[in-house]
């Protein structure tokens, strides 16, 4: 495997980890809100901004898991281009699950 830092590896697993709870989290309040009140023009947006979340994050993930998959199996080190690819793609995710998160908060305050 082409070597990364161990606090890169880290870093990876633990953004992996809060996008698998903004995932569960997400699909609860999806869940919560379509069982309280259904699918109504008031709902509509928030489901699918719901749906949306979960596709992003879904993507972000793959692309990662990918990414870090693909450099585990490069001999003996990783491109430049492949390692520039992974560390814009941590800083994308990083922004994009902060988003994520906050979008989900702010339907949860507007259905609580």
């Amino acid at each position: 495997m082409a070597k990364l830092p161990d606090p890169v590896i880290s870093n990876i697993f633990i953004i992996q980890r809060r996008i698998i709870e903004c995932l569960d989290s997400t699909t609860a309040t999806e869940f919560r809100l379509f069982e309280r009140i259904g699918e109504t023009a008031e709902t509509l947006p928030e489901l699918e901004e719901l749906q949306n979340i979960k596709e992003k994050l879904r993507a972000k993930y793959s692309r990662l898991y990918n990414l870090l998959l693909r450099i585990a199996e490069s001999q003996p080190t990783a491109s430049e281009d492949m390692l520039v690819l992974l560390y814009r793609s941590i800083e994308s995710t990083e922004a994009s699950l902060d988003a994520s998160i906050a979008s989900l908060r702010e339907i949860q305050r507007n259905w609580n």
